[in-house]
């Protein structure tokens, strides 16, 4: 059996050769993770997200706190991480450098040799700071320095530390360099984070481009020339390509709903969902469940995240209309799943997410997670407890072209954007 997802156009843009994750062109020495390492590693970034919007430690983790240009991009899965990835260009001669990108996340980074503690193997060498005629250390007097969280300092050469929620990590020195996105938008003196010890579920991404809200993210370095907005598909699987697009939509119809800021986390995107409806009937379940909480659109969490309440009654009335197919074992966060192994065709009621002023109905690439034709599993889970902010994970987000503008602050959506 396999699910049959509906034929969906490409915008008009330049795009790179697709390649699967255990294509001819996929690293053969990786480890790709399996979906249970998914699960589990997106499982922690949920918790970290949730601790740094409610400052409630989870225990014993240890945590560190115009124009336009459009580069495709592609499931990290074939560099074994699950996250989403882009190849832009570092120094001068300009070096190309694969990463994922994050809106989770404001510090851009790549792993930088002398690798003086410790770096994992990448796909692409190692760049090399001595090389970049451009390069340059941030000095510990500069405002960049003083202004990151997280900054020390190495006699006058300013550091940098990101840990992230799965464990990961990385220190080094915060420097500037040549950046390129395209052959025609290249910035100089753009800050990011040359690493020197580097560790943890990278796969073999060179580093990180965040694209948080804060003065250190590329869409904020970039914004003088493009614009503070960008927009993204995430492609439905890893052999289709998707893009990342800095500039204005490249869709014509977007739909839009307000983009909202909290103060307790103002660097992450928040997007107001005030109701759920499955088969076309609206679930018993009032909007102060969702606002009293907030929600946050993240590209990097998988599985989206809803108030307690909110996914009892999602999972109850999706049960009610699959009852015709044999339930499967549940795995990690989904409790909901199936056995399609020896069905031809589902048939499966449409969900819809209600934002305010704005519809987004689900395709069926943002309503299962396919483990196997055997366990194919609701892509929702319920937060442990009503406290906990909700998440929009990637899931959900994926064949459209999410726009997120930061000037007329506003969320954007566009459907069958990629494949």
């Amino acid at each position: 059996m396999s699910l049959t997802y509906p034929s969906l156009a490409a915008p008009s843009r330049s795009s790179l050769q697709v390649v699967h994750r255990n294509g001819p062109c996929a690293a053969k020495s990786v480890s790709k993770p399996s979906h249970l390492q998914i699960l589990v590693q997106d499982s922690l970034r949920v918790a970290s997200l949730q601790e740094i919007v409610t400052g409630v430690s989870r225990g014993n983790d240890t945590l560190l706190l115009g124009s336009q240009v459009s580069i495709p991009a592609r499931s990290g899965l074939y560099l074994g991480t699950g996250n989403y990835v882009v190849t832009v260009g570092f120094g001068t001669p300009r070096r190309t450098q694969t990463v994922i990108f994050d809106t989770g996340s404001d510090v851009n980074w790549i792993q930088c040799r002398p690798c003086v503690v410790s770096c994992y193997r990448q796909q692409e060498p190692l760049f090399n700071p001595a090389l970049s005629s451009t390069y340059r250390n941030v000095t510990c007097s500069a405002s960049a320095c003083d202004q990151l969280t997280g900054s020390d300092c190495s006699g006058t050469t300013c550091l940098y530390a990101v840990s992230y929620g799965d464990g990961s990590s990385t220190v080094g020195f915060l420097a500037t360099d040549t950046f390129t996105l395209t052959s025609r938008n290249v910035f100089k003196n753009f800050i990011f984070g040359c690493g020197q010890n580097n560790q943890g579920l990278f796969g073999r991404a060179a580093g990180l481009i965040g694209l948080g809200r804060s003065r250190y993210s590329l869409t904020s370095q970039v914004a003088s020339r493009l614009g503070n907005i960008f927009s993204y598909c995430l492609p439905s699987t890893s052999s289709s390509t998707g893009f990342l697009n800095i500039g204005k939509p490249l869709a014509s119809a977007v739909r839009y709903t307000p983009l909202l800021t909290d103060s307790r986390a103002p660097a992450f995107y928040f997007i107001d969902l005030i109701g759920i409806t499955v088969g076309g009937t609206k679930l018993p379940v009032s909007v102060t469940v969702f606002r009293s909480v907030g929600t946050i659109i993240d590209s990097g969490t998988v599985i989206t995240r809803l108030p307690p309440a909110a996914y009892s009654a999602l999972r109850t009335a999706f049960r009610a209309a699959m009852t015709r197919y044999a339930l499967a074992s549940a795995v990690s966060i989904l409790d909901t799943c199936y056995d399609f192994s020896k069905v031809a065709t589902v048939t499966y009621p449409v969900i819809k997410l209600l934002y305010s002023g704005l519809e987004v109905t689900l395709p069926a690439t943002g309503v299962f997670y396919v483990i196997s034709s055997a366990q194919v599993c609701l892509a929702f889970a319920g937060n442990s407890d009503s406290t906990q902010v909700g998440i929009i994970g990637n899931v959900q987000q994926k064949t459209f072209e999410v726009t997120h503008d930061n000037i007329a602050k506003r969320i954007g959506f566009s459907v069958g954007a990629c494949t």
